[in-house]
């Protein structure tokens, strides 16, 4: 008698990606695409938690948990005082912890109703002339030039001059605000919030000192500046105290500025990687509004959206979240998907359908404006290509922000 033994071979899944690491930043699509595949909302371990969080991986359950008023900002709200765990932080920095990051209800709608009034449309415009005009020069600069770093000769100073201006801050304090940023931004992520803390306290502590001393001048001898403006009452005589006022001043100043950076860095390469929509931009400029919408959505500088935490115990796509969770609303993985985007993983710059969540569910002028200028760099630079293969760019590591440390190209032919 002949006895047969069938041996089963299975395949073992394959690991989470880990989405704070430079890998997963330098091609997000294929991990993504695998994540939603499994689940609509994946429970990983995540570096900044000492725990885990809840990801949300799909555009419907992303964009309900964006809406969803029981994914709450501030964590006390959402977990026991006994559950608490909140990272240590000197006294001089704890106004940040009440930014409107990290506020919700009537505090998050009152800090957003005063900083909307500033940023009008019309205050906005006003901007335009000065963009264009330093895009200009800063374009000229790269006239001759062969091997070129984008990101140090383009894409940072660019956001970085804009926002110092309109924020009334001196030349010599502009050029030291940078070097803080990249300092704190270039620090790796930690598991353990205290010693990330620590690590980047210098700079944080330093650049607190210039932001107070700011709103101080302004408060005692305003100017025709963004600070003086956030600083002014409203037509109702609400004003932001000193504290808020010093948080929003650092959340626009860090927000506004690394996202931008991030944002014309990698909406370049996109282009250099996609040559047929990149000739297509070139010969047809009235492609630019639409190409923005679609450079936002496949390279969007945050892969996901700041924490909210669950008030409750919530349900979505069949995965429960327990009340107190920390949960993280993919945007980039939700910018792929193929349930609401037609050839989702496809660039194309004339896509007319582009509900992307870059900006989460709200718009948002800042980056836009900036990253419109990309269309004279294309066209004034025809052979404008990159300078290394693109395995050998290197990306920060991080949760929320996706950047490139640096973009090497080859500006003239």
């Amino acid at each position: 008698m002949t006895t047969t033994t069938t041996t089963m071979l299975t395949t073992a899944a394959p690991p989470i990606p880990d989405i704070a690491s430079a890998a997963f930043k330098s091609d997000p699509v294929p991990a993504c695409a695998r994540l939603r595949t499994e689940q609509a909302v994946v429970r990983m371990a995540v570096p900044f938690a000492e725990g885990h969080a809840f990801v949300v991986t799909r555009y419907a359950e992303a964009a309900a948990v964006l809406r969803d008023e029981r994914f709450v900002k501030n964590v006390r709200t959402a977990r026991d005082p006994g559950d608490l765990r909140l990272p240590w932080a000197p006294r001089s920095l704890r106004p940040l912890q009440n930014s409107m990051l990290d506020v919700d209800g009537a505090d998050h709608r009152r800090l957003r109703s005063l900083v909307q009034e500033t940023f009008s449309p019309r205050y906005m415009a006003q901007l335009e002339p000065r963009i264009e005009s330093l895009t200009a020069e800063l374009l000229d600069r790269l006239d001759g030039a062969t091997d070129v770093d984008l990101v140090a000769a383009f894409a940072l100073p660019l956001p970085l001059t804009v926002i110092a201006e309109i924020m009334g801050v001196s030349e010599r304090d502009r050029m030291r605000f940078r070097r803080w940023v990249g300092t704190l931004l270039g620090a790796r992520p930690s598991t353990r919030p205290t010693l990330r803390m620590l690590m980047k306290l210098p700079d944080v502590l330093a650049m607190m000192r210039l932001l107070r001393r700011l709103v101080a001048e302004r408060r005692a001898d305003p100017r025709d500046d963004l600070i003086s403006r956030l600083a002014a009452p409203d037509a109702a005589g609400d004003r932001l105290d000193d504290d808020e006022l010093l948080a929003m001043v650092f959340v626009l100043l860090i927000a506004g500025y690394e996202t931008t950076v991030n944002l014309i860095a990698t909406g370049t390469l996109l282009l250099l990687r996609n040559p047929d929509q990149l000739a297509r931009l070139r010969s047809d400029p009235g492609l630019i509004g639409h190409a923005v919408e679609e450079l936002l959505r496949l390279a969007c500088p945050v892969d996901h959206a700041s924490e909210r935490y669950a008030r409750e115990d919530v349900e979505v796509g069949g995965v429960t979240i327990p009340r107190g969770s920390l949960v993280l609303v993919g945007l980039a993985s939700a910018n792929s998907d193929g349930a609401q985007f037609s050839d989702a993983e496809r660039l194309d710059l004339g896509r007319s359908e582009n509900r992307h969540l870059s900006f989460g569910l709200g718009p948002h002028y800042c980056l836009g404006a900036p990253l419109a200028r990309l269309g004279e760099l294309v066209r004034r630079f025809p052979d404008l290509r990159l300078a290394v293969p693109p395995e050998q760019l290197r990306w920060r590591p991080g949760i929320l922000l996706r950047g490139l440390v640096s973009l090497p190209v080859q500006v003239a032919g």
